[in-house]
């Protein structure tokens, strides 16, 4: 199937099942640069069910990706687009080897992902599982998510997001950002990350910001809670000098004003000495961070903190910033 796109508004409420697969062309030229392989747009209550795979065939897309390390890139179709879809779900379906993006949510509010499947190697660039922008009351539950960038990736202007019973891995982990980059950006408020389980990913859970960022916006009220991390290299990471392949200057702390971020009920095994990695901006440093009852391992014995920019509250068992494990304190 090439290029689809199903625009509203529509008359009444729509419910689409799809079963078997359904096959993307190989070429990715033949996309003639859609961002999209499938979009749904401006659509309130649609519902998309089946054990239907959509089949992006991105692997010779992924041969010319270097977004990853060039960021003037032209990035190929992504699988699924949902721009302004309102009071809709998408249940039990699968992206599979995405050129790019598996997903891509913009605008949309009260949207569900429920039992939704990812699948892609790790080896595949920029195929972020689902990234979700300048929306609110998005849920991402029940899902499972292999992939060979973020698993989910949060953007800009998100409010009011919740990510439960997630399985990562292998990838990136569950992003926030990157934030930062670009002059017209709004501020994000309201993510709650919970039971989700992190296999073998480069990062657990993180947000990351640009230095000499153009624009000064806020990330606050996030909470990471009840999670489990195997050997994951990263598993607690604030980055606010994000600079991948030098492609900015850093001469400047990000503006970026980090707030009201919490770490709860955090176990499990760290593939780096350093498990929580809390590095700050100078200009703005990071204030309200906690981190309650997380333990960490690496070979055996407890994970580290190294922090800059910030004094997180420790409540219980957790790694103190410079050393090893702290009970309480603040």
């Amino acid at each position: 199937m090439s290029v689809l796109e199903l625009k509203g508004p529509c008359k009444a409420a729509i419910e689409i099942q799809i079963d078997g697969t359904i096959k993307a062309p190989a070429d990715p030229n033949t996309m003639k640069g859609a961002y999209h392989w499938l979009t749904i747009g401006r659509v309130d209550s649609i519902t998309l069910s089946g054990k239907g795979v959509f089949d992006g065939q991105g692997a010779n897309a992924w041969k010319r990706n270097d977004c990853h390390k060039n960021y003037k890139c032209k990035g190929d179709s992504m699988n699924l687009g949902f721009n302004f879809v309102n009071n809709s779900i998408v249940r039990d379906l699968t992206s599979k080897d995405s050129k790019t993006f598996h997903v891509n949510v913009i605008s949309c509010n009260n949207f569900i992902f429920d039992g939704f499947k990812v699948s892609a190697p790790n080896n595949s660039p920029n195929t972020d599982g689902i990234h979700i922008g300048r929306s609110m009351n998005v849920n991402v539950i029940n899902t499972d998510i292999a992939t060979g960038d973020d698993c989910i990736s949060i953007g800009d202007g998100n409010k009011k997001l919740t990510i439960k019973n997630v399985v990562c891995g292998p990838g990136h982990g569950i992003s926030v950002g990157s934030l930062g980059r670009y002059e017209i950006e709004e501020s994000l408020e309201g993510l709650l990350v919970k039971n989700c389980t992190f296999k073998g990913t480069d990062n657990g859970v993180r947000i990351k910001t640009w230095p000499n960022s153009p624009v000064k916006i806020t990330v606050s009220d996030m909470h990471f809670e009840d999670l489990i991390m195997t050997n994951v290299t990263n598993p607690i990471i604030i980055d606010q000098e994000y600079c991948p392949w030098n492609q900015c200057k850093k001469q400047n702390p990000s503006k970026i004003k980090i707030s009201n971020i919490s770490f709860k009920n955090i176990k499990g095994t760290s593939s780096a000495l350093e498990g929580v990695v809390l590095s700050c901006s100078s200009g703005v440093p990071c204030q309200d961070i906690e981190m309650a009852n997380v333990d960490l391992t690496f070979n055996g014995a407890a994970a580290k903190a190294k922090c800059s920019n910030v004094k997180p509250k420790i409540i219980g068992k957790a790694p103190a910033c410079g050393d090893g494990v702290s009970a309480g304190g603040s």
